[in-house]
């Protein structure tokens, strides 16, 4: 069997970038068991609600919703258990440090298959105030007008 190369995407938290100031990200491995990988190999995964804790010098990922697997048998999963995540000491010992201070949280961005091999792509982030959610957005959609209105502009000078 050939061995899988590249990144394939299994799901992405796109709320987190809306409700965080994302200020430092980190790829990490999971521990998974054999119909965890299967489910996520089928490319079904939730990370809304997800989130980080540091427990006892290790990194612990709760609330990640992995369906069961639908071949499964009474070795299957379940679907919202805590999962280990394989960072190095080091910056298990930065995530900690920094998470302490107010406001600030780890959150898992995406989730994805590299060479083979599950990861998660978590983020050291401070949650956004309601008026700097409001202000990305207005920010955003200013961007996509004067796109627009560039794009408008090149069509006419072209004809």
């Amino acid at each position: 069997m050939a061995k899988e190369t590249g990144r394939k995407l299994i799901a992405q938290n796109k709320k987190a970038r809306h409700d965080y100031h994302i200020m430092d990200t980190y790829e990490c491995g999971l521990v998974l068991t054999g119909t965890e990988v299967k489910s996520l190999r089928q490319g079904r995964a939730s990370l809304v609600d997800g989130f980080v804790q540091i427990d006892g010098n290790e990194a612990w990922l709760h609330n990640v919703h992995v369906p069961e697997y639908s071949q499964g048998t009474w070795t299957n999963h379940s679907a919202r258990r805590k999962r280990k995540l394989l960072l190095h000491r080091a910056e298990i010992d930065k995530l900690e440090s920094k998470s302490q201070e107010s406001g600030h949280t780890i959150v898992p961005l995406s989730l994805y298959f590299k060479d083979g091999r599950a990861k998660v792509e978590i983020a050291l982030a401070r949650g956004k105030k309601e008026y700097d959610k409001r202000q990305t957005l207005r920010e955003k959609q200013d961007r996509r007008e004067a796109e627009r209105t560039m794009s408008a502009v090149r069509r006419r000078q072209r004809a």
